[in-house]
């Protein structure tokens, strides 16, 4: 794909969604930091159920520690992988709170020493909290740069990689988003709704619909 389409498909995104946000509920950086964690392989809606009640007892690292494991396993026992979720939490609230003050760290390596903090997490972290340019390339994310072939790649760190080299410098702290919901809602994984998609004359996709 040329340049010149990479930046009308962007251009394009944006105008439909200025000012893209997570759909993920959160209200500060720990917050975001806790929900982006248990939203892996968990809908973003089941998530925001469970921290609606979570987040009123428990909203900073110490509040986490004070609700304890088994607390915590209560408010979270509806999104999928819990346990070992709910283990993660609580080991990352125990560094957050030695180690940074109580505070979520700005650096990806920092975020990364956290347990049940990956590439994934660390990018979105980085990107929505503290507005650095990151790429968190999740599923959607995926198949839609190599459908689209905006910047196809193999795995989840080449397509980061190309993105951040590809998508136009103007667009880049707003990409992530603009992608992961266009994915989840009209370049969906059985069947891409091509007919309703504002970028299909630009998509390289060679299988498209015309739905």
């Amino acid at each position: 794909m040329n340049k010149a389409k990479r930046e009308e498909i962007f251009a394009r995104l944006k105008a439909d969604n200025p000012h893209p946000k997570t759909e993920l509920s959160f209200s500060n950086h720990y917050e975001l930091l806790v929900a982006v964690a248990l939203s892996a392989q968990a809908t973003d809606v089941s998530v925001n159920k469970a921290t609606d009640h979570l987040f009123k007892v428990a909203n900073t690292p110490q509040a986490m520690l004070d609700l304890g494991l088994e607390g915590l396993k209560q408010h979270i026992k509806t999104i999928g992988l819990y346990n070992s979720k709910a283990n993660h939490v609580i080991q990352a609230a125990k560094l957050l709170v030695t180690q940074h003050n109580g505070l979520v760290p700005d650096t990806r390596d920092a975020l990364q020493a956290l347990p049940g903090v990956g590439r994934k997490t660390a990018n979105v972290v980085l990107n929505t909290a503290f507005r650095q340019i990151a790429m968190a390339v999740d599923t959607h994310i995926f198949r839609w740069s190599n459908r689209t072939r905006v910047a196809p790649g193999k795995d989840v760190v080449e397509v980061e990689k190309k993105l951040l080299k590809l998508v136009p410098e103007k667009y880049l702290l707003d990409a992530h988003h603009w992608m992961i919901l266009h994915g989840r809602y009209v370049c969906i994984a059985r069947k891409p709704r091509c007919g309703a998609c504002t970028i299909e004359d630009l998509c390289e996709f060679k299988q498209k619909t015309s739905d």
